[in-house]
């Protein structure tokens, strides 16, 4: 390469570095502060007793191998508790951890509406490629719902 491209470059870089990047509308490329603290130190992870879980559900990602146990407690349609366990990847477990946190204290309705983009925005963003992992958490937190909500029906309160 000659010496007038490189240094066209490495100008170019310089004014990138000092770029500010507080919204996720560029491409992330690799793991935020937020998406590695839910990674190493995941929230609401755990199981509930039997007696104490209303939704259950178990997903998995054929793609990856992830997969996903998670348990709701509803009380007075609110979710009051929620937990996970999760095989996966750092986005796998990162969203799900988001997901449960986004979950807790919302309504049925209002948590069956979460998206996967609602845990990607909450948590600053993640890279393109996992942006799948952010399903797992979503999937699995509507599936719970749902087991709860076909339960009353069948074993009404």
């Amino acid at each position: 390469m000659s010496k007038q491209k490189d240094n066209t470059l490495n100008s170019q870089a310089d004014d990138s570095d000092n770029e500010q990047h507080d919204t996720v509308d560029a491409p992330v490329l690799f793991y935020n502060d937020i998406v590695i603290e839910h990674f190493t130190n995941p929230h609401n992870v755990g199981e509930l007793l039997p007696d104490e879980t209303d939704g259950f559900a178990l997903v998995g990602d054929p793609t990856c191998g992830d997969q996903m146990k998670l348990w709701i407690k509803v009380e007075d349609n609110t979710i009051t508790d929620i937990r996970f366990k999760s095989f996966g990847c750092p986005g796998a477990i990162a969203t799900s951890s988001m997901a449960t946190d986004l979950a807790i204290g919302r309504t049925l309705e209002d948590a069956a509406s979460l998206t996967d983009d609602d845990v990607i925005k909450a948590l600053g963003g993640i890279p393109e490629n996992k942006r799948h992992c952010s399903l797992l958490g979503i999937t699995a937190l509507q599936q719970a719902i749902n087991d709860c909500l076909l339960k009353r029906m069948i074993e009404p309160e």
